[in-house]
């Protein structure tokens, strides 16, 4: 991810007051800007967008004013989300792959929809929020950018679901959802927490209180749409979130795991030395997203990490031809759906079952038949990916990356693993 955020250095004030004469405004002679003034701080957001998005946005009065560099994270990684669980099994961008997303309290000016359409000219999002005023504002916002026909704001109530597909929102199915919830339980917890801080916030916060509180808090926010979920499953493949709390990001992955769900994923974004985020997703489909999007918190208690989805091994003093035939052998000899392509020396299986068993062997030798029984893709228990490379140092060097893409039981990704480590080291 971090290639694409053009922010991870920083935001460089000087350059951009040049490019930009109405933030320059702002700057102080020592080329800082002054965080506590909302109109400092809105600028920075509206300057940002305009020369690095082309995009048009005004921030009204008394609104949270969205930090760029923050929202820009949590839509790379939602990209990387989706990018690793495609159809293709691909494992990178899908041009062509058309994703319909939802943004739930969309604010006063779809800034989440701005940047995710702005980045992929097949996404296209519904943005929806509570509060008249936002709707008005984020509408004028998508007007003025021409996206109308990418962008949908529709205003709902504190009554309706979260999720109103078929009521609401009129559509079947989604792939992804997003939310940046109140922190707040109660309009004391936000005043006290101000309070208890050693030194003023970072930046002017110009939130409204429809904006920081719910009752419950961030966490009882999220549980709701946890409920919500239970009942749509794959109608939406990913349901995310961002937290302003760590113990947040715990207590959820806490409840998905009582709830049976293990196809999760847990993020932190850390702007600068200043502003941590963290973020949850979770899927009731069982493709699997690849291990830096999925375990992206360090210092994370490992019994809440999802399951790693990735294996890795070395084979010292070996040839990668050698490995690449004994790969594709082995796997050509069991009963799954086995394509191996030499040129890239990376093969993609899918299995019924544990079918690399002593136990199924047998049960194949006593009904005396050596034919494969036809796997489909979409009900595989097990799907994988197996790649050989060679480090450009150490030539005589072959590493091995299994990747776990679907399904639901560790135990039958770990017993594949353990298999070809076993065969590839001739044990």
């Amino acid at each position: 991810m971090t290639s694409r955020d053009i922010y991870k250095d920083g935001v460089d004030f000087t350059t951009l007051a040049l490019q930009s004469p109405d933030f320059a405004k702002f700057l102080k002679p020592n080329n800082q800007l002054d965080f506590t003034d909302p109109n400092a701080v809105k600028q920075l957001t509206v300057s940002l967008l305009q020369r690095d998005f082309n995009l048009k946005v005004e921030i009204p009065e008394a609104r949270l004013c969205p930090p760029v560099p923050n929202r820009l994270n949590y839509i790379l990684w939602l990209q990387d989300l989706l990018d690793s669980t495609g159809d293709g099994y691909r494992d990178g961008y899908d041009p062509d792959r058309v994703v319909t997303g939802l943004d739930i309290g969309t604010g006063c000016c779809s800034i989440y929809p701005l940047l995710g359409v702005s980045m992929r000219p097949k996404w296209q999002f519904v943005a929806t929020d509570i509060d008249e005023d936002n709707i008005r504002t984020s509408s004028f916002t998508v007007d003025a950018n021409k996206l109308n026909s990418r962008i949908r704001v529709v205003k709902t109530t504190p009554s309706d679901d979260l999720f109103p597909l078929n009521t609401v929102l009129g559509v079947e199915r989604l792939d992804l959802t997003m939310c940046n919830p109140p922190f707040y339980s109660s309009r004391e917890e936000m005043v006290t927490s101000a309070q208890e801080k050693e030194r003023p916030p970072f930046s002017a916060c110009t939130g409204a209180e429809v904006e920081m509180v719910t009752p419950g808090g961030e966490v009882s926010f999220v549980s709701r749409m946890i409920e919500e979920s239970l009942q749509l499953r794959e109608k939406i493949l990913w349901y995310t979130s961002m937290l302003g709390k760590l113990s947040s990001v715990s207590l959820l992955a806490e409840n998905l795991i009582e709830l049976g769900n293990h196809n999760y994923a847990v993020t932190e974004f850390v702007q600068g030395n200043k502003t941590r985020r963290w973020a949850i997703a979770w899927s009731w489909a069982d493709i699997r997203p690849n291990v830096s999007v999925a375990r992206g918190i360090s210092h994370f208690p490992k019994h809440l990490l999802p399951f790693p989805s990735e294996y890795t091994f070395e084979l010292p003093r070996s040839s990668i031809d050698d490995v690449s035939k004994r790969v594709d052998a082995e796997l050509s000899s069991l009963h799954i759906h086995w394509a191996w392509r030499q040129n890239l020396t990376t093969g993609v299986g899918f299995a019924s079952d544990n079918v690399w068993s002593r136990q199924y062997r047998r049960k194949m030798k006593m009904f005396d038949t050596q034919e494969k029984p036809g796997i489909d893709e979409k009900t595989a228990a097990l799907g994988f990916k197996v790649q050989l490379k060679v480090d450009s140092i150490e030539e005589k060097t072959v590493t091995v990356v299994i990747r776990w893409l679907k399904g639901t039981d560790s135990v039958l990704f770990e017993s594949l693993c353990g298999m070809i480590k076993r065969k590839l080291e001739g044990r």
